[in-house]
């Protein structure tokens, strides 16, 4: 399989509930450098995932990405609610007459 085939490929993406790229997985989320810390779970029936990473990273990347555990779905959601409380604090102080 050429290097960039797999980015291609999608697959139902249980965190996000809607279809998503490899691309999307291997470099776009809250995981390590970016990585899903999910991918190696979601994609080992698609393709040999494991092989795939374990060529372009290192041994202790791949270690830990490896043995990577997702944070809990309660804990994604108070970060996300945080993280909302905050723009929303920011955009108050910002906006004229306040």
């Amino acid at each position: 399989m050429p290097a960039d085939e797999p980015d291609v490929l999608e697959r139902r993406c249980p965190r996000l509930g809607h279809p998503v790229a490899f691309a999307y997985c291997r470099q776009h989320c809250d995981g390590e450098d970016g990585r899903c810390p999910k991918v190696l779970d979601c994609w080992w029936e698609i393709f040999d995932v494991a092989s795939y990473f374990r060529d372009r990273l290192t041994a202790e990347a791949f270690g830990r990405l490896s043995g990577a555990q997702p944070k809990p779905k309660v804990a994604s959601l108070v970060e996300l609610i945080q993280q909302a409380r905050d723009r929303a604090a920011s955009n108050d102080k910002d906006s004229p007459g306040q």
